[in-house]
């Protein structure tokens, strides 16, 4: 086996791993990622029903507070266990603003808030978002307490963040050992991850030390280990087994699924850029608003855009190259449509 088919391996070894319980799942990944897009499906939901038994559209909102888990930003934001989410306070983002004082001491008094409960107390005055657009100042406030980690996102109600005060995180961590254990879980959640996308992707966490020499330790401690391979330096935890032996089925990833997450290691492995198109202007568009890769054994060999229409799936396939002709392709492919369906709780198109 050539050294970028075990790489390829690797990475889908280390991601799709065994369908395990709904909590195993986040903890073993370390970090979900999380995206309003609802196409056909969130993209945390999207992500989970690969790795979790029996999961449903909809299982990590309605079972959050069970979880033990928080809403937070890692490399992007998501979802993550509360051991893991403790790495990351306190963040030093400077001095606490006259509102976002009120707003943490009214939350404080009357427990779990919607922003619009807030919006009673303070009104409905505006600011300029990160986005260019008008958010309200209590929303906004509430967002850079989250982001303190002073408070948390106690659930959510139709997508929308219900907050209340966060727990107290253990400041007994020095900044160097928060620092070791961050690497660790984003090398974890990415593996094998390039050097040089981890270090970008935790220079974040600069204000702890210097991530470079973090992971020069890691990789001398045997932490973490690296293998170069087409002149690209790739690095993981450290593993006593990888499985060489990919499972001969269809699946469709979520664009922001860690086995194709970054997008340079991607066209490294499977030869082809793919790009997130939602909002990239219709005439611009290669493959679809949402399209998802379509992992086959273990080649991405194209991508597949799915909707619901009425209480049916749709589901359109492109291919880079030649569609596979075999009965075996064709047999999975509709195992994966309808595995797509029953975790969308749809009606199944044979009945």
């Amino acid at each position: 086996m050539s050294d970028l088919r075990r790489l390829r391996a690797h990475a889908i070894s280390q991601s799709l791993f065994p369908q395990t319980t709904l909590k195993a799942a986040i903890r073993k990944l370390g970090f979900v990622q999380a995206d309003p897009i609802r196409s056909p499906a969130r993209a945390q939901d999207l992500i989970l029903r690969h790795r979790v038994i029996n999961y449903r559209a909809g299982d990590l909102e309605r079972r959050y507070a069970s979880l033990d888990i928080e809403e937070d930003v890692l490399y992007a934001y998501g979802f993550l266990p509360r051991a893991i989410w403790q790495f990351l306070h306190p963040r030093d983002v400077g001095s606490i603003s006259k509102l976002e004082k009120k707003v943490f001491d009214t939350v404080c008094k009357f427990g779990v808030m919607h922003p619009v409960e807030l919006q009673e107390h303070f009104g409905s005055a505006r600011v300029i978002n990160a986005w260019g657009g008008y958010s309200k100042a209590t929303t906004r406030a509430l967002e850079s307490l989250h982001y303190r980690g002073l408070l948390r996102i106690a659930r959510r109600e139709n997508g929308i963040r219900l907050y209340e005060r966060a727990q107290p995180w253990d400041a007994a961590l020095s900044p160097s050992e928060r620092l070791r254990k961050l690497i660790i879980v984003v090398a974890n959640a990415l593996a094998p991850v390039s050097e040089k996308s981890l270090l970008a992707n935790t220079v974040r966490f600069r204000r702890l030390g210097d991530p470079r020499s973090m992971l020069e330790n890691l990789l001398k401690s045997g932490e973490l280990e690296k293998k170069v391979v087409d002149g690209i330096t790739y690095v993981w935890p450290y593993a006593k087994r990888v499985s060489e032996e990919t499972p001969r089925t269809v699946r469709f990833l979520a664009p922001f699924d860690p086995l194709v997450w970054d997008r340079r290691r991607f066209e490294h492995l499977w030869g082809w850029p793919y790009r997130f198109e939602a909002y990239t202007p219709v005439a611009k568009r290669l493959r679809g608003y949402y399209a998802m890769p379509l992992l086959w054994c273990d080649s991405v060999i194209g991508w597949a855009n799915a909707s619901v229409i009425g209480d049916r799936l749709s589901v359109d396939v492109g291919f880079i190259g030649k569609r596979p002709v075999d009965a075996e392709f064709r047999s999975e492919l509709e195992a994966e449509i309808a595995r797509m369906e029953t975790f969308l709780k749809l009606v199944n198109k044979s009945d």
